[in-house]
């Protein structure tokens, strides 16, 4: 394709897309937010990972032309034209554009659980400043410009084409390194073995030798990809179910629910959840506290 769809992106000249959309009944793993193609040459173009709110998403910014600047935990980076910023927010981060400077650049703004998940693992193995294949940018710019024409104005289309740009970047990065992409292979089996042995122990040095990794490498590993350490994560999952089941299979008792969901005691499966939802299996059940699903840890974001 060359760099038609780029130059087209830039020929329709400084556009922003903001995607909302009407959520359904089933959420959707990857959603686009935003999108757009901008030329800056104020220093009032400046973000804080950190004040944005908490609800998660990601940044994908490609530079054109002039630069910018990021400080990325205790690094800072000058992004040149060809290189491309990946962001999670929130975060400690921040992006800027100095006095005097110019920055041209296009972006893709997403969030869901899959978004972040992948999102997650190329900042763990790749940092935050990439260097993609020409045919990369000009993919992400084709689902850029699909998204600003108007391509994503039902929530399956525009998750299409939030997902397509998730994993045009994903084969940029892990394909070209293979032990990276082995070591992302290996969390994905762990979380498919976590979800499907729920209701079983699942200690650290079980899932260690399910990734093929020793203990402490895979526990590094794991952390940097999904965020939280993996006996945190399982909790979460755990709790997920157990939300789940207390709100759709009213026939289950609370001891049922909590064994179903890997708690071998009720009375700890009990403490643990009040912590997290501030009241009882039972409270959250009678009471109707269905809205507090989606707010479950490890529950998904996005459309």
């Amino acid at each position: 394709m060359g760099n038609s769809v780029l130059q087209k992106l830039i020929a329709t000249g400084p556009a922003m897309k903001t995607v909302s959309l009407p959520r359904g009944r089933q959420r959707l793993h990857t959603m686009p937010t935003s999108t757009g193609y901008e030329i800056r040459t104020d220093a009032s173009y400046d973000w804080d990972g950190r004040r944005r709110g908490q609800t998660p998403f990601t940044v994908l910014q490609h530079t054109l032309g002039g630069a910018g600047n990021l400080r990325y935990e205790n690094r800072t980076y000058r992004l040149k034209p060809g290189e491309t910023l990946l962001l999670l927010v929130p975060h400690n981060h921040r992006y800027w554009l100095e006095d005097g400077g110019r920055w041209e650049f296009f972006w893709i703004s997403m969030n869901g659980e899959e978004a972040l998940r992948i999102h997650r693992g190329i900042l763990a193995m790749a940092g935050p400043v990439l260097k993609l294949k020409p045919e990369t940018v000009e993919h992400l710019a084709d689902c850029s410009l699909r998204l600003i024409s108007g391509g994503g104005e039902t929530p399956g289309r525009a998750s299409a084409i939030a997902y397509e740009a998730a994993m045009v970047l994903y084969d940029d990065v892990f394909g070209s390194h293979p032990v990276l992409g082995q070591e992302y292979r290996a969390m994905q089996h762990v979380i498919s073995h976590i979800a499907q042995n729920l209701d079983k122990p699942l200690p650290v040095e079980e899932l260690a030798r399910v990734s093929g990794l020793s203990r402490s490498h895979f526990s590094r590993v794991f952390a940097a990809t999904e965020g939280v350490p993996p006996a945190e994560f399982v909790l979460r999952k755990r709790l997920q179910r157990a939300t789940k089941l207390l709100t759709k299979a009213g026939n289950l008792s609370v001891k049922e629910v909590s064994s179903m969901s890997g708690f071998e005691e009720p009375n700890y499966f009990a403490k643990v959840f009040r912590r997290h939802f501030g009241a009882s299996p039972t409270e959250f059940r009678t009471t109707g506290m269905y809205a507090s699903i989606s707010a479950a840890p490890g529950g998904e974001n996005g459309g």
